[in-house]
């Protein structure tokens, strides 16, 4: 019997906050190993819904520093610390990124210094176990192994100012796993993508009336288009493509283009499976990758499937 991988879509959104798409997330679950992509806002209430303790997370694994990528990570950090059964972590925090995570980590250290003094003297809180441990990387490569899981992170294109950005393809008993992080179209994302079980994939679109607008097209010059991430998906060919980080601009008075928009332009380049997350959707994966989805959450695709 095949040893458990599960990937679950903790956030899906963007800047906004929205309380139907948090910030961006990526729980993965493989065998003992649990690991996180990004921490955006609500990243810690979306683990409590799923019943997962904070402290149980072994590795924090940053794609960039955007800061919705990384606002959850102070309460990822302090509130995993705490001794109640929700949290209760037994080991330092240990975040893995590009160049600048471990500054990222002391500056948050520095703001917090305080609360880690109070709540040792207060509440005989180990302070070991508010302790952080970084590792960066450089270069592409293995950055992450243990328990039979490996992640290798590779470098994709945010835009030429935002540098270091990463996605990372994750490694589990002969199964596979890419999320691409924040980017345009870019070929390490086919590359390392190419035949995994799931690839998970941004995207971005707005409605033809803001195509003009130079702050629309700045952000639109930063992400894949839903044609663009066809291609990616055309071409890598995974047993199923899935989008997150769902950047669907609008207007004050002009509506966010739809789902229905968003998979028909899709269309135009990719015809395999597809799946567009919801938070709290999830994929497990063995022979096949089921997709199972919360029940408050109305799919365009059916709740359960195997492929």
């Amino acid at each position: 019997m095949a040893a458990e991988f599960r990937v679950t879509l903790l956030g899906t959104g963007v800047p906004i906050p929205n309380p139907q798409r948090f910030g961006p997330a990526t729980l993965i679950e493989a065998g003992d190993q649990t690991i996180l992509i990004d921490a955006g806002r609500g990243v810690t209430m979306r683990l409590f819904q799923l019943g997962i303790p904070i402290g149980r997370v072994d590795a924090l694994l940053l794609t960039h520093f955007h800061s919705d990528h990384t606002v959850g990570i102070p309460d990822l950090w302090l509130t995993g610390w705490l001794s109640s059964y929700f949290a209760a972590r037994r080991r330092p925090f240990h975040v893995v990124g590009p160049t600048g995570t471990s500054q990222l980590m002391r500056h948050l250290e520095a703001a917090y210094s305080r609360d880690i003094e109070i709540r040792v003297a207060d509440e005989k809180l180990s302070r070991e176990y508010a302790a952080i441990t970084t590792h960066e990387f450089e270069e592409d490569g293995v950055v992450y192994e243990a328990g039979g899981l490996r992640v290798t992170a590779f470098t994709v294109d945010h835009g030429a100012a935002i540098t270091p950005a990463c996605g990372y393809r994750i490694d589990y008993a002969s199964h596979s796993v890419v999320i691409s992080g924040d980017t345009r179209y870019n070929e390490n994302v086919v590359k390392f993508g190419t035949g995994v079980d799931l690839l998970i994939h941004e995207v971005a679109m707005a409605p033809s009336e803001l195509l003009e607008e130079a702050s629309i097209r700045r952000i639109l010059n930063h992400h894949t288009s839903p044609r663009e991430a066809g291609l990616v998906f055309a071409r890598a060919r995974p047993k199923l493509a899935v989008y997150t980080h769902l950047v669907l601009l609008a207007g004050e008075n002009i509506a966010a283009p739809s789902i229905v928009e968003l998979i028909a332009q899709t269309r135009e380049t990719y015809d395999g499976p597809l799946e567009v997350g919801e938070d709290l959707t999830s994929f497990e994966i063995a022979d096949g990758v089921a997709v199972r989805r919360p029940p408050e959450f109305s799919p365009f695709l059916s709740r359960d499937k195997r492929r």
